[in-house]
């Protein structure tokens, strides 16, 4: 068998859950690289008995010559004998995203929503791509998770992602592709030597072969110790982290932190991130956080924010979320509770049931009013027997939770006949609460506050 053929086949039979594998999704762009992965797995087709194997390829709608390349895809795939789906995205940059990460995000966020269970997504990264991501690693100042650059495979949504070339050399794969008498895309784009990546590609690396030829190889092995140490990292944090909890789901105690020495609470706040799927942010905003929000005295609510994050406090509770999205107080929006009512901050829901929640005949057709904190409101918290002996204002029952601030003008406020019947996933207001043998609604508000993505 062919080197290249060999190194796929034990590059995959490696792999987790390899033996129950029965779909291999290869990412075809039409390029060289991608050419030779899916040309390599329809040979590999027969060894690979009882696994079905497809392409995908993702149209930006970037080039002029975009969809000749996308019909270029399905035309290739079919030669092989492989299904492909094209699938078209619209990678438009949010406020301070690149144009080129803001493709890279829409391009694996549609892929992960393709990938199902026991599937694995191939990638054609090689060798020399690793090299390139570790440079730019150490140019940005990065630690050894991301001087770990690329792993070979890694969970993918509900599957996994895998790069099964990263050991082959590029050159390696040209040689295949023309050996094999391959046709590929030339993107004119990967010539742009203002793209850093592009840049190092065509300037930098070429250089550095010339003294040192191995130098992939000897990248791949930095990136190959670098991603021992960042494991070793993540299991010992991952201990500490469950000593440092705080009052609230996912949150950490600033009062702990505060405990520890500065390169500790810098790992600790990394592997935290990570836990929470947000980025990572660089070491000035993290000096901000040991510095501003930590230790800062428990009234005061500072945040530190950077792209796609921002970090919050609020009594000894340390906050990591996405950016707040931009909400309208004063918005009245009907709610049939036969069907759950979703929102940009999360997601409501009911279900009958008999002696627990609303009182279904206070809501007849299960109709009822969402609203949002404005300030003032009451509530007689409790059901019939069990209720407080009088009325709260809502600010007061926030703070006796320990609700955040910032939250508080999200949560959902149920109303009924213009009055407060119900704090969404937190309190039923007394006069609208069911009896021991009435039918209900019970609510459930699902916030993504936490693990927003």
């Amino acid at each position: 068998m062919e080197p290249i053929l060999s190194t796929i086949l034990s590059q995959l039979r490696e792999m987790p859950e390899a033996r129950r594998t029965h779909h291999y999704w290869s990412a075809y762009s039409g390029g060289l690289d991608s050419h030779v992965l899916l040309h390599a797995m329809a040979r590999l087709a027969d060894t690979l008995q009882g696994v079905r194997i497809s392409a995908v390829h993702i149209n930006h709608r970037l080039q002029a010559e975009a969809d000749q390349w996308a019909q270029h895809s399905l035309v290739t795939a079919g030669q092989l004998g492989i299904e492909c789906q094209v699938i078209v995205v619209d990678p438009r940059p949010q406020p301070g995203e690149s144009p080129e990460a803001a493709s890279r995000h829409a391009r694996y966020g549609a892929m992960e929503k393709l990938i199902g269970p026991q599937q694995i997504l191939l990638t054609a990264h090689h060798q020399d791509d690793q090299a390139e991501t570790l440079l730019l690693q150490m140019i940005r100042g990065a630690g050894p998770h991301g001087l770990a650059a690329m792993p070979f495979v890694t969970r993918f949504g509900s599957g996994w992602l895998a790069r099964p070339l990263l050991t082959i050399p590029r050159d390696s794969l040209h040689q295949y592709a023309l050996d094999q008498g391959l046709h590929w895309i030339e993107d004119h784009s990967n010539q742009d030597r203002r793209f850093s990546r592009n840049y190092l590609r065509h300037e930098i690396l070429p250089r550095f072969r010339h003294r040192w030829p191995a130098i992939g190889a000897t990248l791949g092995r930095v990136a190959g110790h670098q991603a021992e140490v960042a494991e070793h990292l993540d299991r010992l944090a991952a201990a500490e982290l469950a000593d440092l909890s705080g009052s609230q789901p996912d949150t950490l105690s600033c009062r702990g932190l505060g405990h520890l020495p500065p390169s500790r609470q810098r790992s600790l706040l990394h592997a935290w991130f990570r836990h929470l799927g947000l980025p990572v942010p660089y070491a000035v905003h993290l000096q901000r956080i040991l510095t501003d929000v930590i230790v800062t005295a428990s009234d005061r609510q500072p945040v530190v924010s950077w792209k796609g994050a921002e970090v919050r406090r609020y009594r000894d509770d340390l906050y990591a979320n996405p950016p707040l999205l931009d909400h309208d107080r004063s918005q009245v929006i009907p709610w049939s509770l036969e069907r759950s009512l979703c929102l940009p901050h999360g997601r409501l829901e009911a279900r009958r049931v008999i002696g627990a929640g609303l009182r279904a005949a206070v809501c007849p057709g299960g109709k009822v009013e969402v609203r949002f904190r404005q300030g003032g409101e009451r509530c007689r918290v409790g059901a019939p027997g069990r209720a407080r002996p009088h009325t709260s204002v809502l600010k007061k029952l926030f703070q006796e939770r320990g609700i955040a601030p910032w939250q508080r003008d999200r949560i959902p406020l149920i109303f009924i006949a213009g009055q407060l019947a119900a704090v969404a996933g937190l309190w039923l207001c007394h006069s609208f609460a069911a009896g021991s043998d009435e039918p209900g609604w019970e609510l459930r508000w699902v916030s993504f506050f936490h693990r927003q993505r």
